[in-house]
């Protein structure tokens, strides 16, 4: 029997993102021709019924996206852990002939939902014994189908790269680190910040990682020897002495030394200050990481979810186990439910256990990868050469336009070069600073406090050689004794060092190892599905359009936001999903006037039936006739006077500011697989080029030569692009109505 009514509920911690995931799910199960009911106050409200139960529709969950927490509520639940509790849920669901969940929460909250699938055959049978429902209703719902998302700031689900609200909590953490060591610097101060995570480090991690913290202490790896204060008090002195001025200490809430005894913010700042005889301040950050206005990655991430677990739920059949919706690369996918849970709960046994290694292993390659990169940035100076080590001289250099997350690049790439025993090479002003010799040696401290800065350190430019542009790259390569290079940047970026491998016939100096490292907010690169900087533009984009929206409601308004991305139509899908955009116009399909028409007719109706707002994105190079002034001109002639029509280009903005969480992690993350990749590559009869970039399938290294092959170069684009495939959820979830309400 095909599904007719699913409901939704959030439950355990609330994070920032859920809310995201319930506009989805209602809004895809009415696009479906589905009822669909949102139970309030998560197992409580089911337990509870009556009124805490409530049918939705489509304007239940307008002008949600951007709110933290969760609409519906959540609250803890014992009722729900006993038998009768589960019974008296069963009975509330089979009340509204529900028959199909979709749960939001952690694995306490989805464990309970698999209990309670289990129970369903024989609860339903007490029902009937009792005479609290009729044999008739228990016919037509003789199955309980459950799908899950993982709605946690901890990011500790086995089977998802990430959960809903942990990017949130990282950009709530790195905003109070950054904020921190600036007044840190300016004392001469040492700071002990606790983050959240009683069994999972990922946030402490993570960042660090992001804010070059001094050091760490997580749950799955404890420090190594039993004097582990000596040797953290040492490092950070010896940090002071090269020059750092502030020390921040990270401490996950959950971490423990080798025997298990937990370590907390206070006896760090007591041991702290025994030793550095200064003053040491604690910052507990607390549920500040759980509140606040949600990331423009978790607005999509909790979207796709939510948009999944509607259609996992319609396509499920009697013998279908619980599913787990989970995000693979940039790919949303499924996974048995309990197994992850499982193998969640596996982490925490072993750290109970002090099996650490095991406990590390249980988190992945990407969390293992991480750590050891971390260990490397966290040294107060590099490990000296090792006897007999050939060293080498790499540069690294910035070319195109600027994008946030360049510097934590030349950051990363500088020092583990450094850790490595080589020599750093900064290249000013791009391939033009190459050309002309603009050439400095860098040391350890030249990067400090690189991490966190917005546009280019070492300058950058458009600058692509060509002409006698080749013979002066190739003196100063020689005359510099260059042995690879580091290209970090966009468009023109690549088309520089593929030159460089174009001409090698001709300069036999261009025969060193290149690598391109993606950098861009127009994320049109080939051989990376993410950039650096887009996700810190597409937050820009979508804080800029919330602020928009607030003024737009209160004055009948519709608004046309230009963003940037040349002929690359990502920003503008990106931030119309997570804004909610009615229209996004990009250059990939195009603008017609029958569909100007159209989107004419929807607004005037809607407003005609008292919309208050209306928010159309546009790609900057969408169309070279129907542009931003043109549209603009042309809603306002048909508005009728029932809204006016107003435009905003965000413009260069979008490429200013500090780099956001991710894209600082996934930057230190590329910089140093690139820095791997010139070392190994450094010898005659091994000097291949490539570019580096983020995929399905994790980092993935390509040659330098296969780019034509992958690269529309007349769009300047790749001609495979991921997020195309989304349109179809952005357009079914921003419509004014299902068409299945409006028939």
């Amino acid at each position: 029997m095909a599904i007719q009514r699913l409901a939704v509920l959030t439950s355990g911690g609330d994070a920032s993102g859920m809310n995201a995931a319930v506009r989805a799910v209602v809004r895809t199960a009415l696009d479906r021709g589905v009822e669909v009911f949102a139970i309030y106050e998560g197992y409580q409200g089911l337990v509870d019924g009556g009124d805490r139960i409530r049918p939705m529709s489509w304007d239940s969950v307008g002008g949600i996206l951007n709110r933290g927490g969760t609409v519906i509520g959540t609250a803890r639940c014992e009722a729900f852990r006993t038998h009768e509790g589960r019974r008296a849920a069963a009975r509330n669901l089979l009340e509204h002939e529900i028959d199909s969940l979709v749960i939001i929460g952690g694995d306490g909250s989805l464990t309970g939902a698999n209990i309670f699938r289990q129970e369903w055959p024989q609860l339903l049978a007490e029902l009937v014994e009792l005479g609290q429902v009729t044999p008739e209703v228990v016919a037509r719902r003789t199955n309980l189908t459950i799908v899950g998302l993982v709605g946690s700031i901890d990011n500790d689900m086995h089977g998802t790269d990430m959960t809903i609200g942990a990017d949130t909590a990282l950009h709530r953490i790195t905003e109070a680190v950054d904020a921190i060591s600036s007044t840190a610097a300016s004392h001469q101060r040492t700071f002990v910040v606790k983050v959240m995570g009683r069994n999972c480090g990922y946030l402490a991690l993570m960042a660090a990682l992001a804010t070059g913290a001094e050091w760490v202490l997580i749950p799955e790896n404890p420090p190594a020897m039993d004097n582990w204060e000596e040797k953290m008090c040492a490092d950070l002195k010896a940090g002071r002495k090269a020059g750092r001025r502030d020390s921040i200490v990270i401490v996950a809430e959950g971490a423990r030394d080798r025997n298990g005894n937990i370590i907390g913010s206070s006896y760090l700042q007591k041991v702290l200050e025994e030793n550095l005889h200064e003053e040491v301040r604690v910052t507990v950050l607390g549920h500040v990481q759980r509140g606040g206005s949600p990331s423009a990655f978790d607005r999509n991430l909790g979207t796709l979810m939510g948009h999944a677990a509607v259609e996992t739920v319609l396509a499920a059949t009697p013998e279908s186990e619980p599913q787990l919706i989970c995000l693979r690369g940039n790919r949303i996918t499924r996974a048995p439910l309990m197994k992850c849970v499982e193998q969640t709960r596996a982490v925490a046994d072993a750290i109970t256990r002090h099996e650490y290694e095991r406990a590390m292993d249980l988190r992945g390659g990407s969390f293992k990868e991480a750590f050891r990169t971390l260990r490397t940035m966290l040294r107060s100076l590099p490990h000296e050469l090792p006897a007999g080590q050939k060293q080498l001289r790499l540069a690294v250099l910035n070319a195109g336009a600027p994008a946030p997350g360049m510097n934590t690049a030349v950051r990363a790439a500088v020092r583990i070069g450094l850790d490595r025993g080589h020599i750093m090479l900064g290249v000013s002003n791009g391939f033009k600073g190459l050309i002309e010799d603009q050439i400095t040696e860098m040391n350890w401290m030249s990067v400090n406090g690189w991490a966190s800065m917005g546009g280019s350190v070492l300058g950058t430019n458009r600058e692509v050689p060509h002409g006698r542009d080749f013979y002066a790259i190739a003196r100063t390569i020689e005359q510099r004794a260059i042995n690879g290079l580091l290209v970090i940047g966009g468009y023109s970026g690549y088309q520089a060092p593929y030159r460089l491998f174009r001409e090698l016939p001709n300069y036999p100096a261009f025969n060193i190892p290149i690598i391109c490292l993606p950098a861009t907010i127009s994320n049109n690169l080939p051989g990376s599905e993410l950039s650096i900087g887009a996700d810190t533009a597409l937050n820009t984009i979508v804080d800029a359009v919330d602020k928009i929206k607030e003024s737009a409601v209160a004055l009948r308004r519709c608004y046309i936001v230009e963003v940037m991305g040349r002929r690359c139509g990502y920003l503008a899908l990106m931030s119309g999903l997570a804004t909610g955009a009615e229209r996004v116009y990009m250059h990939e399909e195009g603008i017609r006037l029958n569909d100007l028409q159209i989107d004419v007719k929807e607004l005037v109706t809607g407003f005609k039936h008292g919309k208050r707002l209306g928010l159309l994105m546009r790609n900057e190079e969408a169309h070279p006739v129907y542009t931003t002034n043109v549209l603009c001109a042309l809603f306002d002639a048909e508005s009728d006077g029932l809204f006016d029509v107003r435009q905003t280009i965000l413009g260069h903005m979008q490429q200013g500011g500090g780099p956001s969480p991710f894209d600082r992690i996934q930057a230190t993350r590329l910089a140093a697989r690139c820095i791997d990749y010139l070392i190994e590559h450094a010898q005659p009869e091994l000097c291949d080029s490539a570019y580096i970039g983020l995929e399905a399938g994790g980092i993935q290294i390509h040659p330098l030569e296969d780019m034509p092959k992958m690269l529309d170069e007349v769009n300047q684009r790749p001609k495979q692009e991921w997020w195309m495939d989304l349109r179809s959820i952005a357009k079914v979830l921003a419509q004014p109505m299902p068409q299945t309400q409006v028939s």
